[in-house]
């Protein structure tokens, strides 16, 4: 039988700038690897230019996410239905089918049907601090946690299916080491570290003080074009300039890798970082 991942994520471009190495590698192995995102991305931030074409800015970036599933591999792609809840203190946080104002529990009943379909052998999310704090990354991390830990449970939303228990849980984590090198490196190039990203949103020295176990660090050198090329496909995200510039040299630098975190099974203090999701479990 063939082997599966499920990526349970938030936006479309979170599957390439994030593990996109991850999925691209287990797809060129002959895995099945599928997709579930929460939102289509509408409080996303986009030049003019990009929307040309399209009626909005939920279509324009499903349309980018298409592309990148086609680089990437993925077998399948599926949409939660929620709407984007844009960064901590803006307007989007409000609108009421932002995905932040919905139930955990109401999230996991539809995450645990994907999980229950799918049976997948390894799911993946983000970290309990949705990488670098994201409303909604967090939030689809408390619902995958949960679906997860009740995806074998016949009480728990059984109208989403029959029981299924996925062998692991993998969270991806950002070694802090790489973000404080970040927070010294940027200065010298003028950039403030507690500004970063397109926005200015997003603050690397928050980021660098809080650690997180690595587990799994996975090779994923050679894929590292495919996931360039699904990167570049999310063009309204600044898919190409993720790769150029200051975090480009730095990358390159510290060279290829994805690492992980593993929720389950659990984990004990003599445990050796192992080199695949699929080791141990």
């Amino acid at each position: 039988m063939t082997k599966s991942i499920l990526a349970i994520l938030a936006h479309p471009d979170d599957e390439s700038f994030g593990l996109g190495g991850t999925l691209a590698l287990y797809a060129q192995r002959g895995y099945d690897t599928y997709l579930v995102c929460a939102t289509r991305g509408e409080a996303g931030t986009v030049d003019e230019e990009h929307l040309h074409g399209f009626k909005n800015i939920a279509d324009m970036r499903t349309a980018e996410l298409d592309c990148a599933a086609g680089h990437l591999g993925l077998k399948d792609v599926f949409y939660l239905g929620y709407r984007d809840s844009g960064m901590p203190g803006s307007d989007d946080n409000k609108h009421p089918d932002a995905q932040i104002n919905q139930p955990v529990e109401e999230v996991a009943g539809r995450v645990v049907k994907y999980i229950r379909d799918l049976k997948p052998d390894v799911v993946l999310t983000f970290d309990p601090i949705g990488g670098y704090k994201h409303p909604d990354h967090i939030h689809i991390h408390k619902a995958t946690v949960l679906a997860f830990e009740k995806s074998g449970d016949v009480s728990f939303h059984p109208e989403a299916g029959s029981p299924f228990k996925p062998r692991a849980l993998y969270y991806q984590v950002f070694p802090r080491w790489f973000l404080k090198v970040m927070t010294r490196i940027m200065p010298i190039f003028g950039k403030d570290p507690s500004k970063w990203g397109r926005n200015g949103d997003i603050n690397l020295k928050e980021l660098a003080e809080v650690d997180f176990p690595v587990h799994v660090r996975l090779d994923i050198r050679e894929v590292a074009e495919i996931k360039r090329e699904a990167g570049a496909c999310h063009a309204s995200q600044s898919g190409v300039g993720m790769r150029r510039g200051l975090m480009g040299f730095v990358t390159k630098v510290f060279g290829e890798h994805e690492d992980y975190m593993r929720a389950y099974p659990p984990v004990n203090v003599n445990f050796n970082r192992l080199g695949d999701l699929f080791d141990g479990i």
